[in-house]
């Protein structure tokens, strides 16, 4: 196979990327056939696949948006997969010229593309780390270069814990994280859940079986189980709702597609405590630390 020549080298283009295919999910150009026949699988397993993640991204906008105009300029996305076509460092960079934004990814595909794409922004890096790792990732050199931690912060988990298993306890994580940041900080999530949204049980075990394929397995979880990573923080208006939902753009039609209505996402208010935001397959919302 002829090497195309945007791909970073080092990168295996003979294997499937979940970064890559949720690119090709959202119409960006980093991704290569051997993702683009996975995402297809995937699409035909269920359809509305692209619809739900365009939806998350542009919950994650609205939130980044959110947080700017609060008043933190500083973003931590972990899980952040590539930063193209919306992504955080756009956004925020769009709505406050200084924002500084850090990208954490364990997946090498996702750092090798990530530095690519970031060549030449002095406000934007990325770290190779896990999200498993929270301390780890609180006391990388870039982290504390680009990022002053005692102010606040907007920390993302933007469609990322969903690939993390109970085992891994990922509620200790984000509890960890949590407590590393300043006061007013916010934090923005969205996750896969078992209910709430248009996807039938027998969809869902195909799309599974084609992330399981390719290494990536997905823990869709339950509601209750999604909104334990709130646990020490209240939601703010207008709670854990259907992402289309959760402070719609007036551009946009706050119904939203009846695929789209089963991810919840919130935002808590910075000037008082952090803010976290969730999301299923189909909600989003945002809570705040007492």
């Amino acid at each position: 196979m002829e090497r195309p020549c945007r791909a970073p080298s080092g990168i295996d283009l003979s294997v499937p990327s979940v970064s890559r295919i949720y690119d090709y999910y959202l119409g960006g150009s980093h991704n290569f056939e051997v993702d683009r026949e996975a995402g297809r699988r995937a699409i035909e397993a269920f359809p509305d696949m692209p619809k739900i993640m365009q939806a998350n991204r542009a919950f994650m906008r609205r939130a980044v948006r959110h947080a700017v105009e609060r008043g933190v300029t500083q973003f931590l996305d972990i899980g952040s997969g590539i930063p193209t076509f919306g992504s955080v460092h756009e956004t925020a960079q769009a709505a406050h010229p200084d924002a500084r934004v850090v990208y954490v990814d364990h997946d090498p595909v996702a750092v090798a593309h990530s530095r690519s794409v970031l060549k030449g922004n002095d406000r934007a890096g990325v770290v190779a780390a896990d999200l498993r790792t929270p301390e780890a990732i609180l006391r990388d050199p870039e982290v504390t270069r680009l990022l002053d931690l005692e102010r606040p912060v907007a920390l993302l988990l933007v469609a990322v814990l969903h690939f993390v298993p109970d085992g891994d306890d990922p509620w200790a994580a984000v509890a960890r994280l949590r407590d590393g940041l300043a006061p007013g900080s916010l934090l923005i999530l969205t996750h896969a859940a078992t209910e709430g949204g248009p996807m039938k049980p027998e969809e869902g075990r195909k799309v599974e079986r084609v992330y399981r394929a390719i290494g990536s397995p997905l823990c869709t979880r339950s509601r209750p189980q999604v909104a334990r990573f709130f646990d020490g923080f209240s939601l703010v208006d207008p709670g854990l709702v259907p992402m289309p939902t959760w402070r719609p753009d007036p551009r946009e039609d706050p119904e939203g597609d009846p695929e789209t209505r089963g991810t919840a996402a919130a935002v808590p208010d910075p000037h008082a405590d952090p803010v976290f935001t969730a999301g299923f397959a189909g909600v989003a919302g945002v809570g705040r630390k007492p």
